[in-house]
């Protein structure tokens, strides 16, 4: 919790992109920094599942940290766009480095000590800390702002990235086998989530919802054509963002839900997606604050089933793997919003809505993953979706 809070309490996410646009970049140069972001992401995402596996979850999740901070402190240094450019790099190989390496160390620290079965809670408890944390880093952004402009603000973030890799040394991490050793874990891991026709369903359905939380970029444009004021469109943003923390947080309970309910969850969220775009009201974003709440829940649900599904010490390199199809996914949503806005995005919801279900549907493993205790795999009926 403490750990997904800080490394989210970082003053640049919200200055950012106003930083590229006072240095002189035009629209399309920013586009092109975020198009170097993703790519890196993108080619790195499995790679750095292999090598979390391979050496140390807990080590990759530290480096990760330090190269985020690495990259932040190349755009402070130097506010030009090759120094934005190498950022995002950097930037880009912290991410993937840290996306499955994080889900794996907390599922197996857990695991380990016999609370396995508490991972869907925890993991909601997260991302719930990840959404909180905005408050007050909008907070501070603006006074360190004030105080010392983006300098002050640029190296306050790299001072959070490496409080937040000096506190993830502090996850426990489940001693290593011999059979962590073998060779080529890229290709062990990869066909594992594909051959697996289990396996493979969870890592669909995951890849398939998870890409919908890229509808988290539109909602300032939302705020802006339903005539909320330019001032007040923070704010409002904000308390969508909640709302979804209170989802996230409530991920737990939704975990005890049968998988009939929880696609009906999904469903009723499209419904007040499709609702508040046919409203187009400022007050219309409490059906999408409603919509990303029940959303957030649905989607800790099947990362944690992921989780319960895998039974292999490719943990990390599979849930990577799902990462990618994550990054993939996002781009149905990009091109959902061009053809049909908020609409298209609903039907999109619901569009998935067969796979999680048969995720959903998909029964623990048959064997426990290297270092898990026979007794502590999960015994849920549905695993994951």
């Amino acid at each position: 919790m403490g750990w997904a809070a800080l490394s989210e309490l970082v003053p640049l996410y919200p200055l950012y992109a106003l930083l590229f646009l006072d240095t002189g970049l035009s629209g399309a140069q920013i586009s092109m920094l975020f198009a170097v972001w993703s790519l890196t992401s993108f080619v790195a995402e499995v790679p750095a599942g292999v090598l979390a596996d391979r050496w140390s979850r807990r080590g990759v999740v530290v480096l990760a940290g330090v190269l985020q901070a690495a990259g932040f402190a190349v755009w402070t240094a130097a506010p030009q766009t090759w120094a934005f450019a190498v950022g995002f790099v950097i930037w880009g190989l912290s991410g993937a480095l840290v996306s499955g390496a994080s889900e794996a160390l907390v599922y197996d620290g857990l695991v380990a000590v016999g609370a396995g079965d508490g991972y869907v809670r925890v993991n909601g408890w997260m991302t719930s800390a990840e959404l909180l944390v905005q408050i007050p880093t909008a907070f501070a952004a603006g006074a360190l702002f004030a105080v010392g402009g983006y300098e002050l603000v640029g190296w306050a973030s790299v001072v959070a990235c490496l409080a937040a890799a000096a506190l993830a040394l502090r996850f426990p991490e489940a001693p290593r086998t011999e059979d962590d050793d073998e060779e080529e874990p890229l290709r062990q891991g990869v066909l594992e989530s594909l051959r697996s026709p289990s396996l493979r369903v969870l890592v669909l359905a995951v890849a398939l919802i998870g890409g919908l939380d890229a509808i988290e970029e539109y909602f300032p444009v939302l705020a802006g054509d339903w005539g909320v004021p330019t001032t007040a469109v923070p704010v409002a943003v904000l308390v969508v963002a909640l709302a979804g923390a209170a989802g996230a947080a409530l991920g737990g309970r939704a975990g005890r839900l049968r998988g009939g309910t929880l696609l009906a969850l999904l469903v009723v969220a499209a419904a007040f997606l499709a609702g508040a775009a046919l409203w187009a009201r400022p007050a219309a974003l409490a059906a999408v604050a409603v919509f990303y709440a029940l959303y957030l829940a649905v989607l800790v649900v099947a990362e944690a089933r992921l989780q319960d599904g895998i039974a292999s010490r490719h943990r990390a390199t599979i849930t990577s793997v799902a990462g990618l199809g994550i990054e993939l996914a996002s781009l149905l949503v990009f091109a959902a919003w061009a053809l049909g806005g908020p609409f298209a995005v609903a039907a999109l919801v619901l569009a998935v809505v067969p796979v999680v279900r048969a995720g959903l549907r998909t029964r623990e493993p048959t064997a426990p993953a290297a270092g898990t205790p026979t007794g502590e795999r999960r015994r849920r009926s549905g695993s994951r979706g």
